[in-house]
């Protein structure tokens, strides 16, 4: 299996496929990283999930990690108590969703 190539795609398109991963990988973790040093607001993150799909395939589980003082126990604690699977993606999220992600993370910074 390694080394084999994707069906219907020849050398040049599996290039430029590797070449986007590759970028889309380091807007994320950009994002991530502006979130920690909080130059990003998960406000602007979430807001952005619908019109930016780099943002929308990152998964809730590492916006909420990247967030100060959110490690993956509680991470996993406000998934539960916001009804959001382990695997969802920003861009799956609904808006009682979102709006149960700002209040659970508003309320940890009080």
């Amino acid at each position: 299996m390694a080394g084999e190539s994707a069906p219907g795609l020849d050398a040049d398109a599996r290039a430029r496929g590797r070449d986007q991963a590759l970028i889309a990988r380091q807007r994320r973790a950009q994002v991530k990283q502006e979130l920690r040093t909080g130059a990003l607001t998960i406000d602007a993150v979430l807001g952005d999930r619908l019109i930016d799909p780099v943002i929308g395939r990152m998964r809730v589980t590492d916006l909420l990690e990247s967030l100060p003082g959110i490690g993956p126990v509680r991470a996993a604690d406000v998934l539960d108590r916001c009804s959001i699977a382990s695997s969802r993606r920003l861009r799956g999220l609904g808006e009682h969703q979102v709006a149960g992600i700002l209040r659970e993370t508003r309320q940890g910074r009080r």
